[in-house]
């Protein structure tokens, strides 16, 4: 059966599928279609080979087969109908393209990731799997609409084209990087391809991102330094390939959590927010836990997320120039190869601890501990959202336990080379020690730890 990419179609019948399905796509007769193809024969596992596995930059379009180029019909056989609708599939070094006859010759549509650019077109004859990607995911519905039009033979009122053989410069759509470094060269006319996997916009002097960037699906890098964006989209965890993502020299003073809760967290490995005005980063951000590179030097931060021992992965970190009194406990649980802490405000570790216990436990306390341990999912579905917040903020002890606020705080040194094989002088003095905060859920728990407080 076939897989209507429209979603759903295929299950209308008739002129009112023609015509709902017309309407969806009327543009594609001026439309081509630039993406990556790959074209697989069916009959190679069968003979023992293998398909390279990787697409090449094409151009798709629609056209009629001329009638000189039909075969004549049989005597008694149907004449006038309309001429056959064939895909053609060009490249850089195929411009005249190779040709598919559409009509009654799909078997399948694949369309389950079209919202990433990607489908496959099944053939009968010759049997190829057609695989599309990188294409514009609006571009891409269109027309396969219309490939589904041809495949049904309907009498598409408006004529097609003849095809002509594309030329070089329709390539140049494909372009995979743009560097922009200038406000006289920023694209306030037209869009930007939309096969962009780098783009750097830097001194153009954006105060907001640019909605246009948002739509680039394949987008790898993005480089909006030396700008004064204040604030970010939550659009920006939808670009669900992004890789690298630079803000530095902005005049951000926050990274919210919708980012830290979005597609970034599968995705994300660079993230570079210094010279900014940020203060703190959420508890949150600690779920971006494919980071390696995080650079936050020269911000205002008076405090690291204190789930920071979360971000398993990350190996090059730099805090350089903020205010940071202490680090948190889970600081210890880091594997770094750089760390850089140089000039920040480090507080000299308090003698006596700071006692939050009580006893008897409190009700939200004994259940918030509870829920953490046995790892309960939550959610402000199931559970008011302040507490939704409590739990998300819960100090972790020493002994791997939680507590909310119920605690003993204490503060000791600790070296920094124990974290990172690459060290930073984190003062003017040639010092490697910064304070680290601990906290301890019972008075045994911090009676044991005695001897790492002296």
């Amino acid at each position: 059966m076939l897989e209507d990419p429209g979603g759903g179609a295929a299950r209308r019948e008739g002129g009112n599928f023609k015509a709902e399905l017309w309407s969806s796509c009327r543009g594609w007769l001026k439309m081509k279609l630039h993406c990556e193809v790959e074209v697989v024969s069916r009959h190679l596992p069968a003979l023992g080979m293998r398909n390279r596995g990787k697409g090449i930059r094409a151009v798709l379009s629609l056209c009629q087969q001329t009638p000189g180029s039909r075969p004549r019909p049989q005597a008694g056989g149907e004449r006038g109908g309309p001429l056959p609708t064939c895909l053609v599939i060009c490249t850089l070094r195929d411009k005249r393209g190779t040709r598919y006859e559409l009509k009654e010759n799909i078997e399948q549509f694949f369309t389950k990731f079209m919202d990433e650019g990607k489908a496959t077109v099944r053939l009968k004859e010759p049997p190829v799997d057609i695989c599309l990607s990188k294409a514009n995911s609006s571009s891409l519905k269109s027309f396969l609409s219309a490939v589904r039009l041809a495949h049904r033979g309907c009498n598409i009122e408006v004529p097609l084209s003849t095809f002509t053989p594309v030329k070089t410069s329709e390539f140049e759509k494909f372009k995979t990087k743009m560097v922009i470094t200038s406000k006289k060269d920023y694209p306030l006319s037209k869009n930007f391809p939309y096969s962009l996997e780098h783009l750097q916009t830097s001194y153009c002097g954006l105060v907001r991102v640019d909605m246009r960037m948002l739509c680039l699906k394949n987008l790898r890098k993005l480089d909006l330094s030396h700008n004064h964006i204040k604030k970010l989209p939550a659009t920006v965890g939808d670009l669900i390939h992004l890789q690298e993502l630079n803000l530095s020299d902005n005049h951000l003073e926050s990274f919210s959590v919708a980012l830290c809760q979005s597609t970034l967290q599968k995705s994300l490995r660079s993230l570079d927010l210094s010279k900014n005005k940020i203060k703190a980063l959420p508890v949150q951000f600690c779920q971006l836990r494919e980071l390696t590179d995080l650079k936050l030097d020269d911000n205002e931060l008076i405090r690291f997320p204190f789930k920071m021992g979360q971000l398993t992965n990350l190996r090059f970190l730099s805090a350089a120039r903020n205010k940071l009194p202490f680090l948190p406990s889970e600081f210890q649980n880091l594997s770094l190869e750089y760390l850089d802490l140089f000039g920040n405000t480090f507080e000299q570790p308090k003698a006596l601890p700071v006692i939050m216990l009580q006893t008897p436990l409190t009700l939200l306390e004994s259940s918030a501990r509870a829920m953490l341990y046995n790892r309960i999912p939550y959610g402000s579905h199931i559970i008011p959202f302040h507490l939704c917040q409590d739990l998300d903020t819960a100090k972790t002890c020493v002994c791997g336990r939680f507590c909310l606020s119920c605690f003993i705080q204490g503060t000791t040194t600790m070296n920094l080379h124990s974290v990172a094989h690459t060290v930073v002088l984190v003062d003017n003095m040639g010092g490697t020690e910064a304070p680290i905060i601990s906290y301890f859920c019972s008075l045994a728990c911090y009676v044991n730890s005695c001897d790492m407080l002296k």
